[in-house]
């Protein structure tokens, strides 16, 4: 079954609930973490990951959080998988011909049309899309 990792899942999360707030106005790891319910260890890796990429902006400091920094409707949501997991693709083959069926392997071109279908799919979504 194609589903999204819990890190992906946790980032959007917290991209929602930073759009709730005012442009300016700083969130915590820890509210985020409060609110929802999720693990505050691996939401700090994974906000502190989307300030790496450019997508939220890291304020340091005792008042510190972070907010949006960029606009998401510019980044697609392949763009945005890729940054937290690395390639998109239903079969390692789809990215990495080590496989030792990769010549002989009678299901990769379809599946290769599936994950072209899907990857167009979410270069066509933004970010936006999904969090507002």
């Amino acid at each position: 079954m194609l589903k999204i990792t819990r890190k992906v899942e946790y980032a959007l999360i917290a991209l929602r609930h930073m759009q709730l707030k005012q442009s300016e106005e700083l969130t915590s790891t820890k509210e985020i973490a409060t609110r929802y319910g999720v693990p505050q260890q691996l939401l700090a890796k994974t906000l502190q990951h989307m300030a790496r990429d450019g997508i939220i902006e890291a304020v340091q400091g005792p008042a510190g959080g972070y907010r949006v920094a960029t606009n998401l409707e510019q980044i697609s949501m392949k763009d945005f998988f890729e940054k937290l997991e690395g390639p998109l693709g239903m079969m390692d083959c789809y990215f990495d011909s080590d496989c030792i069926q990769f010549g002989s392997c009678n299901i990769r071109v379809p599946i290769q049309r599936i994950n072209d279908n899907m990857r167009n799919l979410f270069s066509q979504m933004s970010v936006q899309e999904v969090t507002q």
